[in-house]
């Protein structure tokens, strides 16, 4: 079978890139406008927490949904969820409300998107389709933590442009600070060009047995399917590091801003962008990773996060930005190298195993479950007044126990003539 991705597959990064580039910016300039409002600190990971809750909920119900529909089609669809989303921000409705309409659009649009591709891409080309799909998700994620910076940014704020934008539609009365508007504004402009790039994407062609969409038999049709999934020895261990790895980069993405915010003195500004530092590295890696390595080799990378996971509380030691930058690039780029093989074998063995919509929808639920947790936990620690400096110790250890139990669990005897080597060159 060809290894050549298929028509239609720039179309679809693109697209998903400006959707998710969107999501990022918007974050940021809602928890610019969380504090404007006064909201404590806690209230920053509530806005991720409503976002993903969908992916939880609603999952047994969007695998069915994605396989029944054309998948460009529901990505048109819930692109213009979320694009509501962003203007219920502009109408003045409550942040945490306003996000759970976005997640709803997203949790629908995720098991489409990746669908699509192990729909339309060949077993030979998963790995550098999924290096490319989670370059550009990673590569949205950074420029749009550097844009959400650049639109709550005083430059922005304080420029004519924001002055007039804001004029024309006043956020709600407690807001101090209208010209947000504007930046509101160029977020909504971004989820209109992501649909614009919809339009090209080309349709699979595949078609499933038409499935009942009774909430009892969905829900049942679904435990099956994550009992199968997790049961399957390459599909269970693919989805047991992708969950915790996300789950712990829920973490480790507020925790940076807290942390740059708090130990190094940067404004909420400065602070994403270097959070987008991580996010470079990731981009990094996954292309390193997607050029490099076959699918059969897809848990060769597992080592990479024990070493991720002990370098996460390594820049608790580094009080500049100029020290922490290069330390949170490593950490991206072990993650990106981790994560880009794991996604590939995940969707490869999802797909052998179920439909593509079940398999994405399942893979949905445990990850955003994980983030959910994760998140939950995190809002806990600060509403405690628990320092962020605990938090990465929990994400970093956290991440390198349970990877490294697994490597230990797979290949105790290649790691014990590791250990063994490494001893006796020691003794000599």
């Amino acid at each position: 079978m060809s290894g050549r991705l298929p028509a239609g597959f720039g179309w679809l990064m693109a697209a998903q890139f400006l959707s998710a580039l969107a999501d990022n910016a918007l974050l940021i300039v809602t928890i610019a406008h969380l504090q404007v409002l006064g909201a404590p600190l806690w209230w920053a990971p509530l806005l991720k927490f409503s976002f993903t809750l969908s992916y939880v909920l609603l999952a047994p119900f969007i695998a069915t949904l994605a396989d029944a529909l054309c998948k460009r089609r529901l990505m048109a669809w819930m692109n213009a969820l979320k694009l509501a989303g962003a203007l219920a921000l502009l109408a003045g409705v409550h942040p945490l409300l306003a996000f759970a309409l976005v997640g709803l659009g997203a949790s629908a649009y995720a098991p489409a998107k990746y669908g699509l591709l192990t729909e339309s891409v060949p077993p030979a080309a998963l790995v550098a389709a999924n290096g490319w799909v989670e370059s550009t998700v990673v590569l949205s994620v950074l420029l749009g933590t550097v844009l959400g910076g650049l639109l709550v940014a005083p430059l922005w704020l304080g420029s004519a442009a924001a002055a007039w934008a804001g004029a024309l539609w006043p956020l709600s009365a407690a807001a101090s600070t209208p010209v947000l508007n504007a930046s509101f504004a160029a977020v909504a402009v971004l989820y209109s060009l992501s649909a614009l790039c919809n339009l090209r994407i080309v349709p699979s062609g595949a078609r499933y047995a038409a499935r009942s969409f009774h909430p009892q038999q969905l829900l049942a049709g679904f435990r099956h399917a994550n009992a199968r999934l997790w049961r399957d020895r390459s599909g269970g261990v693919s989805l047991a590091v992708t969950t915790v790895f996300w789950g712990a980069g829920a973490m480790l993405q507020f925790a940076v801003l807290l942390w740059a915010v708090q130990s190094l003195g940067l404004g909420l500004d400065r602070a994403a962008y270097l959070q987008g530092i991580v996010g470079l590295g990731v981009v990094a890696g996954a292309v390193l990773v997607a050029s490099r390595l076959r699918l059969r080799q897809a848990t060769a990378v597992l080592p990479l996060g024990v070493l991720m996971g002990v370098l996460m509380p390594a820049v608790l030691f580094i009080h500049d930005w100029r020290g922490a930058a290069p330390v949170l690039l490593l950490v991206g780029a072990l993650g990106g190298m981790l994560v880009v093989p794991m996604n590939a074998l995940l969707q490869h063995r999802g797909h052998r195993l179920l439909t593509a919509g079940q398999s994405i929808a399942v893979q949905g639920f445990n990850e955003n479950f994980s983030v959910l947790l994760a998140l939950g936990l995190y809002t806990a620690l600060l509403a405690l007044d628990v320092p962020v400096q605990a938090v990465f110790l929990l994400a970093g250890l956290g991440l390198a126990a349970f990877v490294g139990r697994i490597v230990l669990r797979r290949r105790p005897r290649a790691v014990w003539r590791l250990l063994s080597g490494h001893l006796l060159r020691s003794k000599r």
